[in-house]
């Protein structure tokens, strides 16, 4: 068995357990209401803990239903919240564990954007970080058995993030998810004034309209919907909440936005 990046955040931001997190997620795929979009190239979803975005996630996870077939990689970018670097990081790891199993990496997807001088490297950036992390279980859930390029994303631009995605579009085998929460520790109001801001960005397809204080993804985000564009997607939203609407209180929100591009 090669190089195995364990999981930092199991028990923590969701069950341990494999019976639990199987239940949980299946829940949260069957809320989701599958079908709403037909053939999603790409996703956005949340990475908070599962008690405040799961529900929120399992809505863009939910679309997958009918192509879950033909899904065999997935593409995760991610931001970085523990380390900053230069660019774009990948892991050495050769496979990802969660409590339901190990998910491969896919080393033909690394050698393809390797050379692209925004893309290194950087597993230390790989020890902590949830943001990748909390999604690998509903991807075993929705898809099965895949393989997975998982990256995170620090000191880049929508462009380079763009550049990479290019390198990696393919066809109805590979799905693109891209991580991120939207705003952070405002009051409700001004939460969601904010995260309707964001939402109507993406929609529009506009990474020009965001700013820093939308998306702790902004970049990754802004480079889909670069590539989206490119591509001529249209971006749906399925879900738009915070952690006042779960499980906390409406003092110091955190947004949640699930989005798919068809």
């Amino acid at each position: 068995m090669g190089s195995v990046k364990h999981p930092a955040v199991a028990g923590l931001f969701y069950p341990n357990n494999p019976d639990e997190l199987r239940s949980q997620i299946a829940s949260f795929l069957a809320e989701g209401q599958a079908g709403r979009v037909e053939k999603p190239k790409a996703l956005i979803a949340p990475h908070a803990g599962y008690i405040y975005s799961g529900a929120t996630a399992g809505h863009a996870y939910a679309q997958l239903k009918s192509i879950a077939n033909k899904i065999k990689h997935v593409v995760i970018l991610a931001p970085s919240h523990h380390l900053a670097f230069p660019g774009i990081g990948y892991s050495s790891a050769e496979m990802f564990q969660t409590p339901i199993g190990n998910l491969k990496t896919n080393p033909d997807a690394i050698a393809a954007i390797s050379a692209l001088p925004q893309v290194n490297q950087t597993d230390e950036a790989f020890e902590k970080e949830h943001s990748i992390e909390v999604h690998l279980p509903f991807l075993q859930m929705a898809l099965g058995e895949i393989q997975i390029t998982p990256l995170l994303v620090s000191d880049a631009v929508g462009s380079e993030v763009a550049e990479v995605l290019e390198q990696l579009w393919g066809g109805d085998e590979t799905l693109i998810v891209i991580s991120s929460d939207l705003s952070h520790y405002l009051d409700y109001q001004h939460a969601q004034k904010l995260d309707r801001e964001a939402t109507q960005a993406i929609e529009q397809l506009e990474p020009n309209a965001l700013a820093s204080d939308h998306a702790c993804g902004r970049t990754p985000i802004s480079g889909l919907l670069i590539a989206a564009r490119n591509h001529h997607l249209n971006a749906i939203t399925l879900d738009l909440r915070n952690s006042g609407d779960t499980a906390g209180s409406h003092s110091q929100v955190v947004g949640y936005g699930a989005y798919a591009f068809a």
